[in-house]
């Protein structure tokens, strides 16, 4: 297997960055959203956020494969030591320790970072991320029921977090 490689993302990355954002909306397993992405608005999403809530990329034969950061849970001040986190992987590249890969480099840099926990809102369908999350040390804490209303039918999600200290 090629070697993965870890790196900061820049604005380069942006439209890998969208690709592969845009592979989890269209496959349901990831997220919410259904709007799909452009280059340039990644481009802007990259500028604009803070060093405390850094993307990173996975690299492997030179593409980027994967990427992954840390986002604000909430704006309120007592959150300021609680992060949400993504992480999405290109199609063809699940299954094949990147996700493994970005999350634990995402873990590492929240302890840096003076995070207290991390939290995740997962599918309960996505068996591939939600071993992993288990493998890594999170723990389901509850059940959002039909948080959301994805191609005309309410769906729940699992409420996940790890405490790094």
């Amino acid at each position: 297997m090629t070697d993965i490689k870890i790196r900061p993302a820049t604005a380069a990355d942006a439209e890998a960055i969208a690709t592969i954002y845009n592979q989890g909306i269209e496959d349901r397993v990831a997220t919410l959203e259904t709007d799909l992405r452009t280059p340039n608005e990644r481009r802007q999403w990259l500028a604009a956020r803070g060093p405390r809530h850094p993307v990173i990329v996975a690299k492997a034969g030179g593409e980027v494969v994967g990427w992954g950061s840390l986002n604000a849970f909430s704006p309120r001040k007592a959150y300021d030591y609680v992060a949400d986190f993504s992480t999405y992987i290109e199609r063809g590249w699940r299954g094949k320790g990147v996700g493994s890969r970005l999350l634990t480099r995402l873990i590492e840099l929240a302890r840096e970072l003076g995070y207290h926990k991390l939290v995740l809102s997962a599918f309960p369908w996505n068996a591939g991320g939600m071993a992993l999350y288990q493998k890594l040390g999170f723990r389901t804490v509850g059940t959002y029921k039909e948080q959301g209303k994805l191609d005309g039918r309410w769906v729940d999600t699992l409420i996940m977090e790890k405490l790094l200290e």
